[in-house]
């Protein structure tokens, strides 16, 4: 890193704009910046940093960056060009801070700007210039810490040595010395590592407890399944801490025992099963015999009880067999009953009939027309006399009927004239409002057809506001390609710059070591091309590195092919910005969304134009409808004038007929109500007379069969005993009574054979013989047997369910044995990690955590470099050592400096140094952490350092060494700046920064030590 010109502007102390040339200053290696207490040395310090990283440093982060000097209208601004990697960079860092107003009083927040530029030969028409890189704070910062391979605090400590720190550091107990080199060199991993460890041996050690629970659970509900045998093996149960292994041979012992359980419960059940099997065979027998001797008595009883049952029913077998004597005659019974009802029923129709042909011949004109009927044959005149009356009203009820039909039509025709009539007024109205209708649909036809023109032009309007919309999308997506392009155009930048840069140092390289490839083309007695002397003695030769010229060829090639890859990208984003503008400019510079909304509204209006001009049809079609219907209301109304007139005609025809046939009916019907009626009445007259006809002839031919069958009936009832036809009468039975009868009596004889047949059964007799059985006893022996079987059962399957419950229990721990050995060999190992990472004594002898072991390590190397520089400055006398010894108490160990004193040769604290050995040793420390640091990030160069305060201190001898070291920096092509206001630095360094304090804020002049 080297710095080449500064402007601050209203940044700090200083008001207006200050320019700081660091190239001039930096041009014999080391100046001098100075100035009074409190004029600002230190802020040029610190802007330096808050160019690079866009924060102060640590100590002074909390302060404001703008000047309280400055102006109000005055932006607050850094520039910094410096050299970072090769490259020349500019940075340009605004804060967020206010402003006033353009327009009106009060102040505008401005937020915080951040611009990286690059120095390149081409920046535009082969000139050289500067080319933005990125506007992005981020983006910026990225880059600029990967080009300084380093982050602020490393800057600040490495780059920006401050005043006091290292004086502090030089004294610092560990845990200070650790939270720095800490910060420095990032060990942070290691730390996390330690924190990483100790959560795994947590983890591991919760794991091993939760294994220790599920063998204790397992060793419990081994207790338990082994019930009483438990106790026969206490002695041998395993305590809380024991092992699986101890479980295990203890849950053997256990299923040992209940095995051996299992086989005597097993021979305890066979026995039971023998015992219970006799019993039940005992019962079975003491069952059947009890069974027969049972049966055997039942029947002797049975037959008994029947014999008695025979005696008392002797009268009712007597009674039956009358019964059935008189059932045999049932069929001349059944027809001398059927004769006797057929004959009463004729009897009762005659009289029926007779009734109601008196009561309709009370009317006088049936009187004058039956005269007397009572027997057949006058009954049988009537009836002639009745017909030839029926005959004779048949015209008169033709002439009814017509006289009914006129009347019919006569209404029918009054109503039809009146429905004329209606009709001729409704179409004489509905023609009256003919004129309004139409006019109302010939408005509406207007509106229809200026609605479809309107609809028209909308879909013009439709299509061009949706090919806008689509211009707009499309210009919505080329801008996030333009961003793709842009970001691989800065890419194809960088390489191309890369492969330009490699290009360049490859050239560099080449003339460097031209003297070597010329040496290669010397021939012995060839003259040289560069002195032309024919002898060579010492060829220069190529080094380990050499530059080909194939190499260089190489090289020009990468970079025509990035530049080709890059003007390729250029092209494309040419092409898409220029297509981009196309479609802006198609979109009419509207966003997707106004025309959204503008296509909705177009929408809306062409749905209401479109609902009004779909009328258009239908409206010419009513149009059309109503003229027809005008045209067909007329010919109704005309029609319906002549019709009735018709009607009027046809009306007055009917009455005159109406009235004629009313005096011929009027002379056929009598005193009746119509000649229908009358003819009505005649012909039910007639059907009387002819049913008591009828009837009467009836009545005399059941009176002939009721004799016959009674003769019959008689002859047969003395034939089969009875004395007459009383006495049958009496004999015979309801069906029911005379069908239980005969089934109780089969019931009985069935009931005789069957006891009978028991009694003469000869096992039923031979068990009658024997001793009465005693079923009690073997049923209370049987019970006995399957009590005690369930026992033995019951304990047989106790036996064989612990048996399996401790052969389940025994897999579990066989299973959770061999799961937790490789967890408890893990928690052993994790744990001697653990403590070994963390520093327990018990594993790490020097009582050293990881994070202060890397740490020490890299003490010792700073150690080592700052003796190399603190040996110059104290003229031989002292070195710097790192020592690992144990420490006191909880301190960390491993971070302790001591100094070696040349003079006494022996090893003692820092804090013993005088305040000038303090600094110098400091200033060594400082130098010799920077080498590492810059090491440790990657060996980047820096080329600038700044050295804040301190040379007070110093003698004069001692300041010649301390310059002496710092002129050896200088040598190393290094820059050093020493912030300081010692009088006699004025007259040692030429180049200066002289920075004065003013009332309205601080000024930088450039001076030399002439000047001063």
């Amino acid at each position: 890193m080297r710095l080449h010109q500064l402007t601050v502007t209203a940044f700090g102390p200083f008001a207006s704009t200050e320019r700081i040339d660091f190239d001039r200053l930096t041009a014999s290696g080391l100046f001098l910046l100075r100035g009074a207490t409190g004029a600002g040395k230190s802020s040029v310090l610190d802007a330096v940093c808050y160019a690079l990283y866009g924060e102060l440093p640590g100590s002074r982060r909390s302060n404001g960056v703008r000047s309280d000097h400055a102006d109000q209208g005055r932006r607050t601004e850094v520039v910094l060009e410096a050299t970072l990697g090769g490259r020349r960079l500019e940075i340009t860092r605004s804060p967020e801070q206010p402003r006033p107003k353009k327009r009106g009083s009060g102040f505008t927040l401005d937020k915080a700007q951040t611009l990286l530029r690059e120095w390149v030969a081409d920046a535009g028409e082969g000139e050289p210039g500067w080319i933005a890189l990125s506007r992005s704070h981020q983006e910026a910062g990225e880059e600029l810490t990967r080009l300084l391979g380093m982050s602020r605090d490393q800057f600040c400590q490495v780059v920006l040595l401050p005043q006091g720190d290292f004086a502090r550091f030089l004294r610092a107990d560990s845990k200070q010395r650790a939270d720095l080199l800490g910060k420095l060199f990032d060990t942070g991993r290691f730390e996390q590592l330690e924190r990483w460890t100790a959560d795994r041996r947590l983890r591991q050690e919760h794991e091993v407890q939760a294994g220790r629970q599920k063998l204790r659970d397992l060793v419990a509900r081994a207790e338990e399944a082994a019930g009483p045998l438990a106790a026969d093996a206490a002695a041998h149960r395993p305590d809380e801490n024991a092992s699986a292994a101890d479980a295990l041979a203890w849950a053997a012992m256990l299923r040992g025992t209940a095995a051996e359980r299992v086989a005597a419960t097993g021979l305890a059940l066979d026995a039971a099963e023998s015992a219970r099997a006799g019993a039940r065979a005992q019962l079975d027998a003491q069952t059947a015999l009890a069974d027969r001797q049972q049966r055997y008595r039942s029947a002797h009883q049975q037959q008994l009880r029947l014999a008695d049952a025979e005696r008392e029913s002797a009268a009712d077998r007597a009674v039956l067999r009358t019964a059935l004597a008189a059932e045999a005659l049932a069929p001349l019974r059944a027809l001398h009953r059927g004769a006797l009802a057929a004959h009463t029923a004729a009897a009762d129709a005659e009289s029926a009939h007779r009734s109601a042909l008196a009561a309709r011949a009370a009317a006088p004109w049936a009187a004058r027309l039956l005269g007397e009927v009572r027997s057949p044959e006058q009954l049988a005149a009537a009836e002639r006399v009745l017909r030839a009356e029926a005959a004779s009203l048949a015209a008169a009820r033709a002439d009814e009927e017509r006289h009914a039909r006129l009347l019919a039509e006569r209404a029918e025709l009054a109503a039809e004239q009146k429905r004329a009539d209606d009709l001729a007024e409704e179409s004489q109205d509905w023609l009256g409002g003919y004129d309004d209708q139409l006019k109302q649909l010939h408005a509406e036809l207007d509106a229809a057809r200026d609605a479809h023109a309107l609809l028209t032009r909308l879909d013009a309007e439709h299509a061009e506001s949706t090919a806008r919309q689509d211009a707009a999308r499309r210009h919505l997506r080329l801008r996030g390609a333009l961003a793709d392009a842009e970001a691989e155009v800065r890419v194809r930048t960088d390489a191309a710059l890369a492969a330009r840069a490699r290009t360049l140092d490859l050239q560099e390289r080449r003339l460097a070591g031209m003297a070597a490839e010329l040496a290669a083309q010397l021939t012995v007695g060839e003259p040289c091309r560069v002195c032309g002397s024919p002898e060579h003695p010492a060829p220069a030769r190529p080094s380990a590195g050499q530059v080909t010229a194939d190499d260089e060829q190489r090289a020009r090639a990468a970079q025509q092919a990035a530049e080709g890859e890059l003007d390729a990208a250029k092209h494309r984003l040419a092409a898409l910005q220029v297509e981009a503008a196309a479609a802006g400019t198609a979109a009419g510079g509207r966003t997707v969304a106004e025309l959204a909304a503008e296509l909705d509204g177009l929408t809306a209006r062409r749905r209401e134009a479109l609902h009004t001009a779909e009328r258009l049809v239908p409206l010419g079609q009513r149009v059309e409808r109503l003229e027809h219907e005008r045209r067909a209301r007329s010919e109704r109304l005309r029609q319906a004038g002549e019709r009735g007139a018709v009607l009027a005609d046809r009306l007055g025809a009917v009455a005159a007929e109406l009235d004629a046939l009313a005096g011929r009916i009027a002379a056929a019907r009598g005193d009746a109500p119509s000649v229908a009626a009358r003819a009505a009445a005649v012909d039910a007259l007639a059907a009387a007379v002819t049913a008591v006809l009828d009837a009467a002839r009836g009545t005399a031919e059941t009176a002939a069969r009721l004799a016959e069958a009674a003769d019959a009936l008689g002859r047969a009832a003395a034939d089969a005993g009875f004395a007459d036809l009383a006495a049958l009468a009496a004999a015979e039975l309801p069906a029911h009574r005379r069908e239980a009868l005969r089934r109780q009596f089969e019931q009985l004889d069935a009931a005789r054979e069957q006891a009978a047949a028991r009694l003469a059964d000869p096992e039923l007799r031979a068990a009658a013989e024997l001793p009465p059985a005693d079923v009690a006893a073997a049923r209370a022996a049987e019970e006995d047997a399957t009590a005690a079987l369930r026992a033995a059962d019951a304990a047989h399957r106790t036996a064989l369910d612990r048996v399996g419950a401790l052969a389940r229990i025994t897999e579990a721990l066989t299973a959770l044995a061999d799961a937790f050995a490789p967890v408890l060999d893990a928690y052993a190992r994790v744990s001697r990690l653990a403590a070994l990472l963390a520093g327990a004594p018990a594993e790490n002898a020097l009582r050293m955590r990881l994070e202060s072991y890397v740490l020490a390590a890299r003490l010792e190397q700073v150690a080592a470099a700052a003796s190399q520089r603190l040996l110059r400055m104290s003229g031989g006398r002292y070195t710097l050592v790192h020592s690992d010894g144990l420490v006191s108490g909880t301190k960390r160990s491993g971070l302790s400096l001591n100094v070696v004193d040349a003079w006494t040769g022996r090893e003692r604290d820092t804090a013993t140094l005088s305040g000038g050995e303090s600094f110098f040793a400091s200033l060594a420390l400082a130098l010799g952490l920077a080498d590492v640091v810059t090491d440790e990030a990657g060996g980047m160069p820096l080329d600038t350092l700044f050295i804040d305060e301190g040379f007070g201190t110093l003698d004069e001898n001692t300041l010649e060494e301390v310059m002496d070291v710092l002129d050896s920096l200088r040598e190393r092509d290094r820059a050093v700046g020493i912030v300081s206001h010692v009088a006699d630095l004025r007259t040692r360094i030429p180049a200066q920064l002289l920075i004065r304090k003013h009332r309205h804020g601080s000024t930088t002049h450039h001076t030399t030590r002439e000047d001063a």
